[in-house]
């Protein structure tokens, strides 16, 4: 018995048609100009490039929602102003405090 699968592996493994279909998979799987490594890289560049368009598109939610604020409120613009401008009122003095990094 053992002989026959032994017989049965080489013979499948020296057919012609198994030895082609072999190197046309290893030429394509390694050797061509997208193979495997090739196209995962390309997945991982897509996925990530994905994930930025999303952080993108949150981001301009976010704006239009300020400048939606902005147009119609004037408490807003002037929250808005004090906060990234330091800007201030009349009689009043502005602090910025900075934290050192150390």
């Amino acid at each position: 018995m053992k002989k026959f699968k032994e017989t049965l592996f080489w013979r499948i493994i020296k057919n012609k048609y198994f030895i082609v279909i072999f190197i046309f998979f290893l030429i394509i799987l390694f050797l061509d100009e997208n193979n495997l490594l090739v196209i995962r890289s390309l997945r991982k560049d897509v996925s990530g490039l994905e994930y930025t368009i999303d952080t993108m598109h949150q981001g301009i939610y976010q704006d239009s929602l300020q400048a939606e604020r902005l147009m119609y409120n004037l408490d807003t613009i002037e929250r808005y102003g004090r906060e990234n401008y330091y800007m201030k009122r009349k009689n009043e003095d502005v602090f910025i405090v900075v934290e050192d990094e150390d």
